[in-house]
């Protein structure tokens, strides 16, 4: 008994020691740490393996190592690189951790702490000679990341080329980083802008097509960094934990885990060097990976066009009702959504909603809601226009009859008016959901692992691009073959029956 009471009162006293000789950062919050990345930059962060949807890499195993100092619990967010830092801004995570560099720019608005020493290099095909220096590169087309910092460095060297009479530099923006490589490959680019240690990693993956032409000393490229929002205390934080993780040997272990030496084991696949791959074809075909992207676009797609369906309906009634402020209103909504871009929609939503509304911070407000909400108010504004129209061309004579046989507005609305105004609404209904189906692909900016987004998150770690993408193609032309089929069928099933009209 006496050992018990012993053991429960060291217990007692034990745990503020402990607690206290952790410096806990207020990012964490209910014993989470929350990681932003973007897993296309092998090898800082990427995915290694086909049916995986965790990244890997150097910051995620720095990233865990940190979770482990402070005793919490690691949750990893992977999104596009343009929205890490809104994402971050936006509370939505408490740390970035993407291969990012060290830029006073970023500094302005978040805190950075670095953790790895880089360079900049700029790579093109095998064939080109090596420059002096990036003034060299005037009048040539460079392929960069878009909302990577490179684009503003390559405008402010454009900037020093115009004032010696030079011609600027053409700047190529392009969504992720393997398809920047990609346009230098097909030689539609001259170069790519990159960090030292993505290229040397890569070496395999390049079939020995392109080097690097130049290492470029630039102050600000020389250092990776974590980014967290401004908090002086939670900086302090970051960095001695950083410091602790570098003095016990634990991050350069991390570092020579992903050795950039030839030969490394953890090298990526050599490739195929130009042949199509056709077991990786059949592969991805099958691969749990692709079944699920499939079945959450097909997912997404019906959620949103069934909302739409729901919303639209309604609103097309009041649209042919009296004037109004409320049809006014109605009239603005349908110009609103059909007006703005969809990617536009998307990135409001999931970005710039968290900013002023601080409910959408939390975690239940996830990518598949952020994308159905957006599509679905996207869509019900196209589909109001397509009931409104179904609605119009129905004879008000037919209505007047309806009355006439001592019909209520209901029994006119449920015999008359819809069944009529469903044949004309059907096929440009289910056109419009072929559409939709084909644009929840944009929600992949939004992080969302939807079908394209893992053929683009194998590509990244592949570089196989015409076997991912191929079979991406095959899975949107079965579901788009499925839903032309149903439409025939349906068009058949609701038609009029013209040869027997004209038979009475």
């Amino acid at each position: 008994m006496f050992c018990l009471v012993f053991f429960v009162f060291l217990s007692l006293i034990a745990r503020p020691v402990m607690a206290q000789s952790v410096d806990l950062p207020g990012f964490v919050h209910d014993g989470v740490l929350t990681l932003c990345t973007n897993p296309v930059l092998p090898p800082m962060t990427f995915m290694d393996h086909a049916d995986g949807d965790v990244p890997t890499g150097v910051d995620i195993d720095l990233a865990r190592a940190l979770a482990t100092y402070w005793h919490v619990r690691l949750d990893i967010s992977s999104m596009d690189f343009a929205g890490l830092f809104p994402a971050l801004m936006g509370k939505r995570c408490s740390l970035v951790a993407s291969g990012v560099a060290r830029l006073p720019s970023r500094e302005r608005n978040f805190d950075a702490v670095p953790y790895l020493d880089t360079a900049m290099v700029v790579v093109a095909p095998v064939t080109a000679a090596p420059i002096t220096g990036m003034e060299d590169l005037s009048g040539q087309h460079v392929a960069v990341q878009a909302g990577t910092s490179y684009a503003a460095m390559l405008e402010r060297q454009n900037e020093i080329l115009v004032t010696r009479h030079r011609l600027p530099i053409e700047i190529d923006q392009y969504p992720t980083e393997d398809a920047v490589v990609q346009q230098v490959l097909l030689e539609r680019d001259f170069a790519f802008i990159s960090q030292d240690v993505e290229v040397s990693f890569r070496q395999k993956q390049l079939h020995g097509r392109v080097h690097v032409i130049l290492r470029a000393d630039d102050p600000d490229y020389r250092q990776f960094a974590l980014y967290i929002r401004k908090n002086p205390h939670d900086r302090d934080a970051l960095r001695r934990a950083v410091g602790s993780l570098s003095g016990d040997g634990q991050l350069n272990a991390i570092i020579r885990r992903w050795s950039l030496a030839a030969g490394d084991a953890t090298a990526l696949s050599s490739g195929h060097g130009g042949v199509f791959a056709w077991h990786d074809f059949f592969s991805a075909l099958t691969s749990l990976s692709f079944l699920r992207g499939a079945a959450l676009t097909l997912g997404l797609a019906l959620a949103s066009h069934a909302t739409a369906i729901v919303i639209s309906v309604p609103m097309a009634l009041r649209l042919d009702g009296r004037p109004g402020l409320l049809r006014s209103f109605l009239r603005l909504y349908v110009y609103l959504f059909r007006a703005v871009p969809t990617l536009l929609q998307l990135l409001f939503v999931w970005n710039a909603l968290p900013q002023f509304c601080p409910v959408f911070r939390h975690a239940w407000f996830t990518p598949f809601l952020a994308a159905w909400i957006s599509l679905s108010l996207n869509e019900s504004a196209y589909q109001v226009e397509i009931n409104r129209s179904a609605l119009a061309s129905v004879d008000a004579g037919q209505v007047a009859a309806a009355r006439a046989l001592g019909m209520r507005g209901w029994q006119i609305y449920r015999h008359v008016i819809f069944p009529q105004a469903l044949r004309i609404a059907l096929p440009p209904t289910i056109n419009d959901f072929i559409t939709l189906l084909k644009t929840t692909s944009l929600a992949s900016v939004i992080s969302l692992h939807e079908l394209l987004s893992v053929a683009q998150v194998e590509v990244a770690r592949s570089f196989e691009f015409t076997e991912y993408y191929a079979a991406a193609l095959v899975y949107y032309l079965l579901m788009v073959l499925s839903f032309i089929m149903v439409q025939k069928w349906m068009e058949r099933r609701f038609g009029w029956d013209v040869g027997h009209v004209h038979e009475r």
